[in-house]
């Protein structure tokens, strides 16, 4: 039993002052008002009898006794996280078959653990699931080679076919590390850099490329990647910076301290990843899968995501049904 005055709302309000040092950005992420997230770290520390925030600094630091109870604090509150997801895909025992695609950006942590939960519901089911690019999952929707897809989208209705939008996922520069210095002009800093682009058939090409038009911005075509790993791979290696977004970045964490991620320099702008189901299919299935996914993107990409750049965390978020 917990002691009194430690609750889970007291739990994910601290999680949330750790990440953002600010009580008005815990108020957003916990959808609290700003007096009662002051109030609920107040019960938890009276509770726990110490500081976890240094109150005295803004933003908010957080303590040593703070920093150890914080890295208990986000295992609970992951575990619980997952827990509500694999509750959320109920029965599924009257399904004989089920064919997903999913976008390529959630092989490393969300795939995996998205096909397990599906599996202790599909026992009486022929499964198939593949990973790809988003124009090759939308494709293979369209010619009804598949009855479930999460993807990005076009914004583009597509014929016999829901859309079920589940995260906005903002664009962001990627530069080598030290190579923009803290405070400086980002597009200025990277002049005689090249701009590293996704090969030109894939979505998230298109989408980049149809922005910088947009703002009349042109830089030389040198080179086309075909994958996330490979692209921030040679940002890593200084051979040019890139445009990509919070999943792609989170994708390639083993080059994270080689690598800077900043805000766009020029103006923002957006993709939306959604669930896609064929329009014959009962409701139920596809909600109850679109549900999962918001839940285990919000465990296992946008909390870590936040966590390394907390200026996402209006940004990088799940769009509630």
């Amino acid at each position: 039993m917990l002691m009194k005055g430690v609750t889970l709302r007291g739990l994910e309000v601290f999680e949330a002052l750790a990440k953002t040092g600010s009580v008005a950005q815990a108020s957003d992420l916990t959808g609290l008002s700003q007096p009662a997230v002051s109030q609920q770290l107040r019960n938890l520390e009276k509770a726990l009898g110490t500081d976890l925030v240094d109150h005295g600094k803004r933003p908010m630091v957080v303590t040593p006794a703070g920093r150890s109870f914080l890295a208990r604090t986000e295992a609970v509150l992951s575990e619980l996280r997952l827990a509500q997801s694999e509750l959320t895909v109920m029965d599924l025992t009257h399904l004989s078959t089920l064919s997903i695609g999913l976008i390529d950006d959630f092989d490393n942590d969300l795939t995996p653990r998205l096909v397990t939960i599906l599996a202790d519901s599909l026992t009486k089911c022929r499964f198939k699931l593949i990973t790809a690019p988003s124009h090759e999952i939308s494709e293979a929707m369209q010619q009804q080679r598949l009855h479930i897809a999460v993807a990005a989208t076009t914004g583009e209705m597509l014929d016999g076919v829901v859309e079920y939008p589940l995260v906005r996922d903002p664009f962001l520069l990627v530069a080598p590390k030290g190579h923009v210095p803290e405070g400086a002009d980002i597009m200025a800093a990277l002049q005689g850099l090249p701009l590293l682009r996704y090969a030109r058939e894939q979505l998230i090409s298109r989408q980049i490329e149809a922005h910088l038009a947009r703002q009349k911005l042109v830089f030389e075509e040198r080179f086309e990647i075909g994958s996330h790993l490979a692209l921030i791979a040679m940002v890593a290696r200084r051979v040019g910076w890139s445009v990509t977004t919070p999943l792609g970045y989170m994708r390639a964490v083993r080059f994270h301290d080689q690598i800077d991620a900043f805000p766009l320099p020029f103006s923002s702008f957006s993709r939306t990843i959604s669930l896609f189901a064929g329009a014959d299919w009962a409701d139920r299935v596809p909600r109850d899968v679109a549900q999962t996914m918001r839940r285990l993107v919000q465990s296992q990409m946008i909390d870590p995501a936040v966590a390394k750049l907390p200026w996402l965390n209006t940004q990088l978020r799940v769009i509630d049904s």
